[in-house]
């Protein structure tokens, strides 16, 4: 049996055969294929701020990217560069405050990375280029910043990465204050780009979209914490 990984979605307008604008639950397909290839079963979950039940399927969390958070969140206000979808935010801090109960294995990307830091009592900066004074970690749209990261030695991330540091980031916000985890990465700007909680079996996120490269480090330590919740969960029933 493949564990099965819940993904957050987006719902946004889309367009196909002759439907248009149409609400619609959707993620990147480089998220699905990443799971898949790296031998989970991915699952793709609308916002639904009902209840967590869901989790009691799962067997890990990815936690996908997106548009920004509500700034209310973390204790500040609405700034001019920020683009909210707050059913969102509502239905996966929901989502993921159940999974980090459970200690389900959870991978943040992006938003997710965000979305952690937040669920940590952590804070972030709503637009880096008015803290760094440059747009390298969102050259343009729909262009990737490459960078190389600085990983901390002995930490997860470091363990996984290996020699190839390259990562490719999209975003204009960025952690601050990482709140209860642990900058285990950053850009060569000091950037935070990797959280860790090393109190538990496997929470890790990252600024940097792993999903585009379908890269099985991150994708394949995920489905292998994973693979562990599965057997227990088999051997508990």
């Amino acid at each position: 049996m493949r564990p099965i990984i819940g993904m957050t979605s987006y719902v946004l307008p889309a367009d196909w055969g002759v439907w248009r604008d149409l609400p619609t639950a959707l993620v990147p397909h480089d998220y699905t294929e990443a799971v898949r290839l790296a031998g989970g079963r991915a699952v793709i979950l609308p916002p639904d701020d009902h209840d967590a039940d869901v989790l009691d399927r799962l067997d890990g969390l990815v936690l996908t990217g997106g548009p920004d958070l509500q700034p209310s969140l973390y204790g500040q206000n609405l700034g001019p560069h920020t683009v909210v979808h707050a059913e969102r935010d509502i239905a996966e801090l929901l989502l993921l405050r159940a999974a980090l109960d459970r200690d389900l294995p959870i991978l943040g990307v992006c938003r997710g990375m965000q979305l952690l830091t937040i669920a940590a009592g952590g804070t972030l900066h709503q637009h880096l280029p008015d803290v760094l004074g440059h747009e390298k970690h969102r050259p343009g749209p729909g262009v990737y910043g490459s960078q190389q990261a600085v990983l901390e030695p002995g930490s997860r991330i470091a363990a996984l990465m290996g020699d190839d540091l390259t990562i490719n980031c999209f975003h204009h916000q960025g952690v601050a204050d990482p709140g209860s985890l642990t900058v285990t990465g950053r850009a060569a700007d000091g950037l935070p780009e990797v959280v860790e909680d090393p109190d538990r079996r496997f929470v890790l996120g990252v600024q940097w979209h792993p999903e585009v490269s379908r890269d099985r480090r991150l994708f394949g330590a995920l489905v292998a914490a994973a693979s562990k919740e599965l057997t227990k969960a088999c051997a508990d029933r």
